[in-house]
């Protein structure tokens, strides 16, 4: 009896399965015929047309075109495909469609679409495409133990496979350590096997990482393209590097979006405004930008949102105030935000240019939300995003230097609103997209010259190359709110957005202050891309306003940020060329160690820091997942053997921040803003060890504003060598023991211009400082000149072309005058 029933219970749910397979479309296509245009396969299937197109030769869009199914444009997508040599084979039961890389095996039928790489398979169809009365989607195979990253903004840890995840941008006010649902979704997913799947997707849907099947991805939404790309690559870096080549590499920053903002929910005058910024200067603390909240338009925090325009009473002088910002190299940026309220003073405006988004009857589509009873601005409508680019070109105009675009989700989205491409639910996740979208565009248009800021809340994949610097949202003022902060940054960077950033100390609720809270969360600033402050104003965000011992602890890290800012620079140019995010996994490292794909606490700081941010109160140590390899104390050299969870001593004045031998970091001397600039003084350190036996590293430098530096070669690399030959190394090379050396060379190469730029050094006084130096060095030689090796501090300051070793630290430092393209330095 009971495997009669175990087998009735199995008719009825195949029957009920192939029921739901009909009735929504899941019964897989079958193939009738292609033809091959370029880049692009055509297939003709009993359900309509297949598009499958390699935009690289590792890059693949497959594009499903089913009779009587709406399309909407690619998001996802900001380049054309590049010339290649493609082959279609005709087997029989399949077609074999081949670039270099990659090959896709096309059952014909049932259809069946299956990828592969060197002839491994990385992911296949099952069953493929599915479409119904108010869903489609696609189904994808999953292996036992691939890991998956991506989705966007979640707190879940960083392998994402187990759950289905709402894709609709969503703010999560007040999030600490858990969240599923957050501001910044992204329809697509990377995986362990070195591949990516996205759906070039803008609807409200979900995708199922394995949760109600274990071997099977799902990706289903309302509506909008139906279809995914695929990308390949050999590793993880270039799996990146691929995927931005197809969908747009973010550009390059102005460097002050490097330094030291004042930000809060808000400053309520132009007085507070410009007391913010003497503050630090009294202080003498660093500042290169101030953020404006929304009293720039209206005295309260309800009824004025869409004035989109200075509050004369509040801000009398805001030409004049931008002005001297300006002159004392403080950049400001106004928050916006997409509502036009009914009781704005541009309602009448807006609704007369029929810029809003419409409800089902075409008029202005009106609602409530916190703000008050507003319309939605219809950015997909060109009209509309024409009127709202030419706000922001008579703000810059004034002087207005940044863009913060705030409730970009949109925050409140009604279902039944209608946009010209379509409906809220089909194009709700890029909205934020098209917003920045306009903006960039606008300033390529109106403002060639300068490299936009575009902070913004919410994306979706391909936002990257509108240069979108995106936060975490408000997340909760406490230890939970800083904990998820590294693994929302690293799951975000792994999709081109290198520029993720927190409200550093945090930004929601928090009734009293916590000095060490404070104080960890800005140490932790200083090494994400977006050194930015902010909070609600009843706990002051700002470290001017602390106490002496709170300022005392963070000078230090604030100078060290504009110290490092020919590294954090030179991070940001290799992140515009490869896509190399600024903050790293530790797998980007060392890809076969599966443990690294779920850290969420240690991570890369480009190519020489590994960073662990102290996240718990009153610790006085902090484990640290280190690498292999050997990895030196940044603030005391203590040199650590890598390869295993490391406890690491911790004060107040510290947290975990190592280097990796073989490191070159180039360091200026500290600054107030960014205005002030210069590499004439340059401090390269180097960490010498003798598991390293040769080494390398660059410092890429332009005027730090023009759009075009790269493109018209107005840039210089700085390339740093080093060959090891002391100790272990030069047995290994076979060398002399009794002729061990150290040999460091360093050399310029300029763009096709000539590499002239705004503030480019002549010549550059070069200090060279050499760590893990057991002993004081017999001699030293700078382009065959021997050079002497002083005893005190004291002349080692005064003097040029000159060594200075301290025992205590075992750093060696040489001081010389950099001319010409190269200069050597050995030291024996």
């Amino acid at each position: 009896m009971r495997y009669f029933i175990t087998f009735s219970r199995l008719l009825a749910a195949l029957a009920l399965t192939v029921t739901g397979l009909a009735a929504t479309g899941l019964a897989a296509a079958d193939y009738q015929s292609h033809r091959q245009l370029g880049n692009q396969l055509l297939l003709t299937t009993s359900d309509g047309e297949l598009a499958i197109t390699f935009f690289q030769s590792q890059v693949a869009e497959v594009h499903y075109q089913n009779a009587g199914v709406k399309q909407l444009p690619s998001f996802t997508i900001g380049t054309a495909p590049a010339p290649l040599t493609l082959t279609v084979a005709d087997n029989g039961d399949h077609l074999l469609y081949r670039s270099a890389d990659m090959q896709i095996k096309i059952a014909k039928s049932p259809l069946k679409l299956s990828f592969y790489k060197g002839g491994q398979l990385i992911t296949e169809e099952q069953p493929g495409f599915f479409h119904g009365k108010e869903q489609l989607g696609f189904k994808f195979r999953l292996t036992e133990q691939e890991k998956l990253f991506g989705a966007g903004q979640r707190v879940l840890g960083m392998d994402r496979r187990g759950h289905r995840l709402p894709l609709y941008n969503k703010a999560h006010y007040g999030y600490s350590t858990e969240s599923e649902q957050m501001y910044f979704s992204l329809a697509g997913v990377m995986s362990s096997k070195k591949y990516m799947l996205l759906f070039d997707n803008s609807a409200s849907g979900h995708i199922d990482l394995g949760k109600t099947a274990a071997d099977t991805l799902e990706f289903s939404a309302v509506g909008g393209r139906s279809a995914y790309i695929v990308v390949a690559g050999d590793s993880f870096p270039e799996l990146i590097d691929n995927y931005l080549t197809v969908s747009g590499k973010p550009p390059l920053p102005a460097r002050w979006t490097l330094g030291s903002y004042a930000s809060r929910f808000g400053y309520r005058n132009e007085a507070e405004a410009r007391a913010v910024v003497q503050k630090y200067r009294e202080l003498g603390l660093p500042l290169d930008a101030i953020v404006l909240d929304l009293y720039w338009f209206g005295p309260d925090i309800k009824g004025h949102m869409g004035n989109l325009a200075w509050d004369r009473e509040a801000f009398p002088e805001p030409e004049q105030m931008l002005a001297d910002f300006r002159a004392d190299g403080v950049n400001t940026i106004l928050v916006t935000e997409p509502f036009v309220l009914t009781s704005s003073k541009r309602w009448q405006e807006a609704v007369a240019a029929d810029v809003l988004a419409k409800a089902p009857d075409g008029s202005p589509k009106i609602f409530d939300f916190y703000f008050g009873n507003t319309g939605l601005i219809d950015v997909f409508n060109p009209v509309a995003a024409d009127w709202f680019w030419q706000i922001y070109k008579d703000l810059a105009e004034q002087g207005v230097a940044g863009v913060w675009g705030d409730l970009g989700e949109p925050e409140v989205h009604p279902s039944d609103t209608r946009h010209l491409l379509g409906t809220a639910d089909e194009l709700h996740n890029a909205y934020g997209h098209r917003w920045a979208e306009l903006v960039y565009r606008g300033y390529k248009r109106n403002f060639a010259d300068t490299r936009p800021f575009i902070m913004m809340r919410a994306g979706s994949l391909g936002s990257q190359r509108y240069g979108m610097v995106p936060w975490t949202g408000d997340v909760d003022r406490s230890w939970g709110g800083l904990q998820p902060q590294v693994e929302l940054a690293l799951q975000m960077s792994l999709f081109g957005f290198g520029y993720i950033h927190s409200d550093l100390g945090g930004f929601a609720g928090g009734e009293t202050f916590d000095p060490e809270l404070y104080i960890r969360w800005l140490q932790y600033g200083v090494f994400q891309p977006v050194y930015r402050p902010h909070a609600q104003e009843h706990i002051a965000p700002e470290p001017v306003f602390h106490s002496k011992q709170v300022i005392d602890t963070l000078r230090p890290y604030l100078n060290l940020r504009y110290q490092l800012l020919p590294y954090l620079y030179t991070m940001a140019w290799q992140h515009s060329q490869t896509g190399m995010p600024l903050m790293r996994p530790l797998f980007l490292l060392d890809e076969d160690k599966r443990n690294f794909m779920d850290e969420t606490n240690s991570y890369l700081w480009g190519d020489a820091f590994l960073v662990a941010p102290v996240t718990k109160p009153g610790v006085r140590s902090w484990p640290v997942n280190m690498p292999d390899g050997v990895w030196f104390d940044f603030f005391n050299d203590k040199r650590y053997q890598g390869g295993e969870l490391t406890e690491v001593p911790v004060s107040i004045d510290t947290i975990p921040v190592l280097v990796k031998a073989g490191s070159f970091i180039p360091m200026v001397e500290p600054m107030a803003s960014t205005k002030d600039y210069s590499s004439q003084k340059l401090t390269v350190h180097y960490y010498a060890d003798s598991s390293v036996s040769c080494s390398k590293g660059q410092m890429y430098e332009d005027d730090g504003s023009s759009t075009n530096s790269i493109e018209n070669g107005n840039y210089e690399l700085l390339n740093f060598y080093a060959l090891d030959s002391t100790g272990e190394n030069a047995s290994a090379q076979g060398g002399d023991s009794g002729e061990n050396s150290l040999k460091l060379e360093f050399s310029r190469s300029a763009g096709e211009n000539g590499g002239d730029y705004s503030g480019k050094p002549e010549s550059r006084e070069l200090t060279v400082v050499l760590h893990n130096q057991p002993a004081k060095a017999g001699r030293i030689t700078v382009n065959g000149q021997f050079i002497a090796i002083v005893a005190q501090p004291q002349r080692f300051a005064r003097q040029q072309n000159v060594a200075y070793y301290d025992k205590a630290s075992k750093q060696l430092k040489i001081k010389t005058d950099w001319q010409g393209d190269k200069l050597q330095l050995q030291v024996r």
